[in-house]
């Protein structure tokens, strides 16, 4: 790929990191990659109040991260695009990595 523009990284930030920026949301997305979800499944599951997970969930739609479809009177959600898993379990990966070899540099290894 090549080298981002910063618009495309002021897009990035705007659209998808402030999107990740809370855990919950992030909850939010494995959740419902495992299997789509009614919202109040998801509340029952994370044990958040309904209207939380009802904020979080508009919010990961608005940003293009998770689509919705009614059934019936209720909605179910889903991700938009499974790649977004992978995007955070490479940065789980990341992550972990990074923490081992700032243990290391601690330890003086």
């Amino acid at each position: 790929m090549d080298q981002p523009t910063p618009e495309e990284i002021a897009l990035l930030h705007a659209n998808v990191c402030k999107a990740l920026s809370e855990p919950t949301r992030i909850l939010i997305l494995y959740a419902i990659d495992e299997q789509p979800r009614f919202v109040t499944a998801l509340a029952r599951e994370l044990g958040l109040p309904q209207p939380t997970v009802s904020r979080h969930l508009n919010l990961l739609r608005r940003r293009g991260l998770v689509t919705s479809v009614r059934e019936g009177p209720a909605v179910i959600y889903k991700l938009a695009d499974p790649r977004i898993i992978e995007i955070l379990d490479s940065m789980r990966l990341l992550l972990r990595d990074s923490l081992k070899r700032q243990s290391n540099a601690l330890d003086g290894s």
